[in-house]
């Protein structure tokens, strides 16, 4: 099996990498705060992490975080190299990473669906986008990870990933706000999220209400900044921001904090 370094071991990325290291393929992890290992072979450095490795795979928070991280590493990439960014970044990111690359060094872009639970069990949905040959090499890494789905050519996971996440992010945060009218108007929850639940909203109410779920509340709004300014998902995002105290907390928090207000 090719060498990886997989770079990012946050909620998502320690129980991925693990299960690549389980599924035997020689690896090697940084993080940038140390220590989350968990037992597997730690680098000092993202430079250290992907020398010799002939795959490299970066879940990191943000557009910022992968650009400066890929800074650090990107010089150390030897030709035939496949990095598989699977970060939520939006396909303008993915795109400057693209023409920052060294000569003869392939990227595919992997966002996921899903959190914590399913990033263990390997029942992620993966967005990959790449050129034909990339993705043919990707596919046994991306399999041990999730459900593959190709969507196209360099970019198009990291786009289609921005749709699926914009209108997941925005519903929640609609059925939120619906169930604090309900509370204002006198409206009993439980009929409220019954009557909604037994309806086209089921699958959003029932996220609204997940308690199994890890997705921050301030990677959801970044995640609707990368939509662009659409005005309902600015909407969605102002509102996901205007309480602080949440930022840390699953997405379904936001139901409790309009309710709140």
């Amino acid at each position: 099996m090719e060498k990886i370094a997989f770079l990012g071991l946050g909620r998502m990325g320690l129980p991925m990498a693990r299960r690549l290291a389980d599924a035997g393929h020689p690896l090697t992890v940084w993080n940038r705060s140390p220590g989350r290992a968990d037992g597997l072979t730690e680098a000092a450095t993202p430079e250290e992490a992907v020398r010799g490795a002939a795959v490299v795979v970066t879940m990191l928070s943000d557009p910022q975080a992968v650009t400066e991280v890929a800074r650090r590493f990107a010089a150390e990439l030897a030709p035939g190299t496949l990095w598989i960014d699977m970060s939520s970044i939006g396909p303008a990111a993915t795109a400057g990473l693209r023409a920052g690359l060294p000569d003869g060094v392939a990227l595919v872009d992997a966002p996921v669906m899903g959190s914590v639970g399913p990033a263990a069990t390997g029942d992620l949905v993966v967005f990959a986008g790449g050129e034909d040959a990339d993705l043919d090499r990707a596919q046994p890494v991306l399999e041990r990870l999730g459900r593959v789905r190709r969507c196209g050519g360099p970019g198009s996971g990291a786009a289609l990933k921005v749709v699926v996440i914009g209108a997941i992010v925005a519903s929640v945060t609609v059925v939120g706000e619906v169930l604090a009218v309900a509370e204002e108007l006198g409206v009993p929850q439980e009929l409220a999220r019954e009557v909604l639940a037994a309806g086209p909203l089921a699958g959003v109410v029932a996220r609204a209400h997940s308690a199994d779920s890890d997705f921050p509340v301030r990677l959801a709004a970044k995640d609707l900044a990368l939509a662009g300014g659409g005005r309902v998902l600015s909407a969605a995002r102002e509102a996901l921001l205007a309480d602080p105290s949440i930022a840390d907390e699953d997405l379904s928090a936001v139901v409790g904090s309009l309710r709140r207000r």
